[in-house]
């Protein structure tokens, strides 16, 4: 017999004291589901359990720790909503790659219950997790999985499709999911995203992060030609350059012709994209974001952002100030496997100054409590409004040299001082 749809709350039959609860990340999260247990936790009904969830984006009492005793959230990247949380010590964090944390979390936890949305099932009775593929879907079969069935998720096409038969329950909802629009890039953006897109050849195979510059970037590549998609966030510029016919994916050896990601957030217009579109393929992370595979692609060009650099060419992009904003995600996993890719290529960008042009991004030492997210060994090119400054084979005077070649004019002489000072000039 094959669960059919029951209340959220039937999840409680299946969490036990020291549970270790795996959620996806953005919109795999069931929303109803984790409010049924969020309640039970209030009313006591376990102790020690906790959630595993990189990014969440749905804000809840029991993030900021009022529950900590009887539900615990254990985070692998801080999103706006756990951002806080943190900072007051409400959860926790765990430093990881993204490619590792399924492995991570067979290795440190339970893995007892994995709690995720989903599409409806079709005729042969799967269901899609939509959206996400993620650290959740290397479990199907594995672990049991509680789903909440939205009718609003896209149904999508990869390993991220489970049986009827895998489902420990599952319930019914009908709501919309979260939104992200692209951030409109500022001429500082435009002007970085030109350096990058004007080296990216044509047939490369690309991975671009989230933000303004990154939007940029792929803005900037409308022009150029059978360009493939192995990324770890599908987006819609990504979209857009799908349907203009710049990414084919023809000249890929992995997955030809399909674009493929481990997660996707951004509008209903991308979320409709997805929806029954079979060029759109999502995997699991540990293989989207694992080195080994990356470097399989030749011409693999990574594109990602930092915060600061220094100028050995350290970057750090999960601190601001020396206070945690995000964690690493996959910016080093890309990086390592573009190094190693057949005419591959790694872009680190981010605009030359902050707080209104008074601070330099590059730096000569990083800000102190600052993390180092791209090793100097592992950077390949960083990119700011000024220029690129090329880091690979580069003796710690070059990289000196052109790292302050494309920092703000105003703050070439104080790095230059500061440079000489370090024995590096």
């Amino acid at each position: 017999m094959h669960p059919s749809a029951g209340a959220p709350e039937d999840v409680l039959a299946y969490v036990q004291n020291g549970a270790d609860l795996i959620v996806p990340l953005a919109n795999g999260e069931p929303v109803s589901v984790l409010d049924a247990i969020e309640t039970a936790a209030a009313d006591a009904r376990f102790t020690g359990v906790r959630v595993h969830q990189m990014h969440a984006l749905h804000d809840r009492p029991y993030l900021h720790g009022g529950l900590r005793d009887h539900l615990l959230h254990v985070s692998y990247f801080l999103s706006p909503v756990t951002r806080p949380a943190f900072h007051s010590r409400g959860c926790e964090l765990v430093p990881n790659h993204f490619s590792e944390v399924p492995r991570l979390l067979r290795e440190t936890t339970k893995c007892s219950l994995v709690l995720a949305a989903a599409a409806p099932p079709d005729r042969h009775g799967y269901f899609s997790l939509g959206t996400n593929c993620d650290y959740a879907a290397p479990f199907i079969g594995q672990v049991p999985f509680f789903l909440e069935v939205n009718d609003r998720m896209p149904r999508t096409f990869g390993r991220n499709q489970v049986h009827v038969s895998q489902v420990a329950g599952w319930t019914h909802v009908d709501r919309p999911l979260v939104e992200v629009a692209p951030v409109e890039p500022s001429g500082v953006d435009q002007r970085i995203a030109e350096h990058v897109s004007a080296r990216i050849p044509d047939g490369s195979t690309i991975q671009v992060g989230i933000g303004s510059i990154p939007n940029a970037v792929l803005a900037g590549l409308r022009t150029h030609r059978n360009l493939g998609v192995h990324t770890e966030l599908f987006s819609d510029g990504l979209m857009d350059l799908i349907e203009r016919g710049v990414v084919t994916g023809t000249r890929k050896r992995l997955a030809p012709g399909k674009a493929v990601t481990t997660f996707a957030l951004g509008t209903q217009d991308l979320y409709d994209f997805l929806h029954d579109n079979p060029v759109v393929e999502l995997l699991p992370v540990d293989h989207v974001n694992e080195p080994r595979v990356i470097a399989e692609e030749e011409r693999f060009v990574s594109v990602n952002a930092t915060t600061e650099v220094d100028l050995v060419g350290q970057c750090a992009s999960e601190t601001i100030g020396g206070r945690y904003w995000s964690s690493s995600g996959g910016q080093a996993d890309f990086a390592r496997g573009a190094m190693y890719s057949p005419q591959g290529k790694a872009f680190v960008v981010l605009p030359s100054t902050a707080a209104g042009g008074t601070v330099s991004r590059i730096r000569a030492t990083l800000t102190p409590g600052s993390m180092v997210t791209t090793l100097k060994n592992t950077v390949d090119h960083v990119v700011t409004e000024h220029g690129v400054a090329d880091m690979r084979g580069r003796s710690i005077s070059q990289r000196s040299r052109d790292l302050i070649a494309i920092a703000d004019p105003s703050f070439r002489d104080e790095l230059t001082a500061q440079a000489r000072s370090l024995g590096y000039l």
